[in-house]
């Protein structure tokens, strides 16, 4: 792509878009706030100690917990309704940051948190995003609905490991 001045911009210059939006696909938005904060461009989101390589954790803006963070990865996924069998293990290694996060700020009941996602099209950001809310027994109303188990907008992460091993059994 040439500039102004005739000269081709740089490569990094440019944001790469994900492949195709929603896909699950890896990559850079440079739309998307998530991607922004896993390149760590995005000022006055401070990034928590995240031990796994590829992944991002930071607390919610609007928490709706004690303890509310989100584990993202830093390239590009659609929603949780785009993963197939091959991303349960990246499934799992959010789980486990998310895990460690609580604990390291000194969390420590694993019985008492709730971890998942939104389903579509109830999301706000399409990047997936794990939610980690802690205790779960103190939530409060509006997060009881919003987090809840077994609604139509969000599933916990085992629920979605269990349903990308069922759907691609069947399959």
């Amino acid at each position: 792509m040439a500039g102004e001045d005739g000269a081709a911009a740089p490569e990094a210059a440019q944001p790469r878009a994900d492949p195709s939006p929603g896909s699950g696909g890896g990559g850079y938005d440079g739309k998307c706030v998530f991607c922004r904060i896993g390149r760590r461009e995005e000022p006055g989101t401070a990034l928590l100690p995240c031990e796994s390589e590829g992944l991002v954790c930071f607390r919610d803006i609007r928490p709706g917990a004690p303890h509310h963070y989100l584990v993202v990865p830093v390239e590009h996924m659609g929603n949780c309704k785009t993963l197939k069998k091959e991303h349960i293990p990246l499934v799992e290694k959010m789980m486990e940051a998310g895990k460690n996060i609580l604990q390291q700020n000194n969390f420590t009941d694993l019985n008492d948190i709730r971890m998942g996602f939104h389903w579509p099209p109830f999301c706000s950001i399409s990047h997936l995003h794990l939610h980690v809310l802690a205790p779960a027994s103190q939530l409060g109303f509006l997060s009881r609905m919003i987090y809840r188990i077994n609604s139509y907008w969000f599933i916990t992460a085992e629920q979605l490991i269990e349903r990308l091993q069922t759907e691609n059994a069947a399959s």
